[in-house]
């Protein structure tokens, strides 16, 4: 189709902007927050806490945690009396952290459950599983088949996408599982006229919005709780109808949004990027002939996605489950359309789908591995050890302690939303902060299923926006949308997200919620 000389025009204007509004690289932004972390370690001295096992009762169980005792904190001085810091070399060879030696150490971090090194493994088996899956040309097709046959009514599946991902991370905490989803879902996005910030919208913004406002999420609230001392689970009613507002909330903004983009696609910030699935859509042929076979691919996907959504409810499956479960579905649906011959399939081409779709995906691997380096620079999340994350933990909660119950309520918030940014496991948070929040909360006069309610907020929302997390990032990643776009573009409606939050935690202190 021969482009008008208006469309021309309005793709000049845009390119003519973009040479002076030029958004810096995700990479560039990790290295300057880098940088200032590397400034902060002259200022800021180091210290540890101890730590103690808790037990407390989940679903009839006992479980157990180790955290943080409260009056423990000791800061690291020298022999005259005087503290330590901690400062990292330009570039280290022992071991010890280097302001140059961070991404090695970020990459390296971890293990094969979790860290950096299980992340960007889950990320580049489920980026080469996709690959094979996308080759066959049938879940492109099959997709487009669905949207003309939806063109009326296409909008309504961005409210249930929403619905249906934010109860997900109510209920089972999903996070790292959105980036796969995210692969099919971003492209689809794309294809219906919207663009693929719409596709991060409905996947992963809904999965947090799940995640912040649950009322039964296992690792943040349930752990909470528990180590807070108060009963598991307790307090639902007021959670289930937070999150019920701030679902609608994104329901109205990612659909207002879309109909937004969809009359004008060169509006959007990811326009220039979303070029890479327009070609993609334009190379599947929509009358594609779906015979036995493209159904039994179409089965398989399906079948696997609920074998996931079961292994993480039923088994706690995480990230080596996850990704031995995405290869098997690419594997299988490889083997089926090699077999058949779809869209000229065989078992090299098999290979060669598997390593072009792990490519793609490296640099969002290599990005969460940049990132973790960030933590590390900090000294990491060890309680026990000498480090400026404990530090600023420890000085933080000193300063809550001398505010009135709304500004501390408030305070505890804004704490956990910029503590999160460091340690990015909600579980882990828990264990850090809440033996020092719970106790506060019962000095300024509040109630510590409100320090519990400021925590899994403040964990919750932080997601949408830090570069640390490996799931946002991972699937900015796969939506081939740079960080900095993204920043600009939820920038607003992240502080619409906090100031409601805000005004629930005022809420909760005035109805002395228990």
């Amino acid at each position: 189709m021969a482009k008008t000389p208006e469309f021309a025009d309005k793709i000049s204007n845009n390119n003519k902007k973009s040479k002076f509004i030029k958004m810096p690289d995700t990479m560039v932004i990790l290295f300057c927050v880098v940088f200032i972390v590397y400034l902060f370690s002259f200022f800021v001295p180091v210290g540890k806490f101890d730590t103690k096992q808790i037990d407390y009762q989940m679903n009839g169980e006992t479980k157990n945690k180790t955290v943080v005792v409260a009056t423990s904190y000791k800061e690291k001085v020298n022999i005259n009396g005087s503290p330590v810091f901690k400062l990292p070399l330009v570039f280290a060879s022992d071991g010890n952290p280097g302001f140059l030696n961070f991404v090695h150490d970020g990459i390296t971090s971890g293990n094969r459950s979790g860290g950096a090194v299980g992340v960007m493994a889950f990320i580049l088996i489920i980026g080469g599983a996709f690959g094979i899956i996308m080759r066959t040309g049938v879940i492109e097709a099959g997709m487009l088949k669905l949207i003309v046959k939806m063109k009326h009514q296409q909008i309504l599946i961005l409210p249930v996408m929403v619905l249906l991902f934010s109860l997900a991370g109510a209920v089972f905490g999903m996070g790292e599982e959105a980036i796969a989803f995210a692969l099919i879902l971003v492209p689809m996005m794309v294809a219906m006229g919207y663009d693929a910030i719409t596709g991060v919208l409905v996947t992963y913004l809904a999965t947090q919005v799940g995640f912040a406002t649950s009322w039964m999420n296992p690792f943040s609230v349930a752990i909470a709780q528990g180590i807070a001392g108060i009963p598991i689970l307790s307090g639902s009613l007021y959670r289930i109808i937070m999150w019920a507002i701030f679902t609608i909330a994104l329901m109205i903004f990612s659909t207002l949004y879309a109909k937004y983009i969809s009359k004008n696609p060169t509006k959007s910030l990811s326009y220039n990027s979303d070029e890479y699935f327009r070609k993609q859509l334009a190379d599947i042929d929509v009358n594609q002939h779906f015979g036995f076979a493209s159904w039994l691919i179409l089965a398989v996907l399906f079948i696997g996605m609920i074998w996931v959504v079961f292994g993480v409810v039923v088994n706690a499956y995480y990230i080596p489950e996850l990704s031995t479960q995405f290869f098997t579905m690419g594997i299988t649906i490889g083997l089926i359309a090699a077999l058949s011959r779809i869209n000229g399939m065989d078992i090299n081409e098999i290979a060669r789908s598997f390593k072009q779709g792990a490519a793609d995906l490296l640099p969002a691997a290599m990005i969460v591995g940049m990132a973790h380096g960030i933590i590390l620079m900090m000294g990491g999340t060890n309680p026990t050890d000498y480090t400026m994350l404990n530090t600023v933990l420890s000085k933080s909660a000193h300063l809550l302690s001398g505010l009135n119950e709304y500004l501390s309520t408030v305070a505890m918030f804004l704490f956990q939303s910029l503590f999160n940014i460091f340690v990015t496991s909600g579980s882990g948070q828990a264990a850090l902060t809440m033996p020092l929040m719970a106790p506060l909360s019962d000095l300024v006069g509040v109630g510590r299923q409100i320090a519990v309610l400021a925590f899994q907020l403040g964990d919750g929302w932080t997601h949408c926006i830090m570069p640390t997390s490996a799931a946002l990032m991972g699937t900015l990643g796969v939506a081939k949308i740079e960080y900095s776009v993204w920043l600009k573009f939820i920038f607003k409606f992240y502080l619409f997200l906090m100031s409601l939050s805000i005004v629930f935690l005022i809420v909760a202190v005035l109805i002395n919620y228990q």
